[in-house]
């Protein structure tokens, strides 16, 4: 359990635990990633990458105040790439009153050092490369994400050296 202490907008120390997402959290998680994405949020294609796949529980991620109110949540879901296997970062999102904290920062560094612990090598999202590029990703050549996806947001991170060395292809739905 990390407990990362944020500044919040009043420049007042706040402290986020973060620990593993619950079955019983499912439903308040998903309020947060509705208030936090536009309308339509589970038509994008990364969405039909994870439809009646489970996501990986380890990397699955929540951070409350310490009044229990969820401040963030993060989620990751297996993915190939022709005979390769990536983890698929998504969605993570910090409620609108904790934006600008640190708290997303937080929850991305937490499960990545999860999620090679595990022994995961490489992590795929969609996503703005000025923001993701100080956890590490890069723009990837070669891996295609199903339409509509604009190839210039395919980012991705070695949490093995190499691991993203040969690795090209449709990204597609794990078995």
């Amino acid at each position: 359990m990390i407990s990362p202490e944020v500044t919040d907008c009043t420049g007042e120390a706040a402290l986020f635990t973060l620990s593993q997402e619950k079955p019983g959290d499912w439903w308040e998680i998903e309020a947060l990633y509705d208030l936090s994405f536009a309308p339509g949020r589970t038509a994008l294609s990364s969405y039909r990458l994870r439809e009646d796949i489970a996501p990986v529980a380890e990397l699955c991620r929540v951070a409350r105040d310490e009044t229990g109110i969820l401040g963030g949540a993060i989620r990751y879901w297996p993915v190939r790439i022709g005979q390769w296997q990536a983890l698929l970062l998504g969605p993570v999102a910090v409620h609108p009153t904790a934006q600008g904290e640190g708290l997303g920062a937080a929850l991305i560094r937490d499960t990545l050092e999860r999620a090679r612990a595990l022994e995961w090598a490489r992590v795929l999202l969609v996503g703005d490369e000025p923001y993701y590029k100080r956890f590490g990703f890069h723009r990837l050549e070669g891996v295609e994400m199903p339409p509509p996806t604009n190839p210039e947001r395919v980012l991705g991170l070695e949490l093995r050296a190499g691991a993203w060395g040969e690795v090209t292809g449709e990204v597609t739905r794990s078995a």
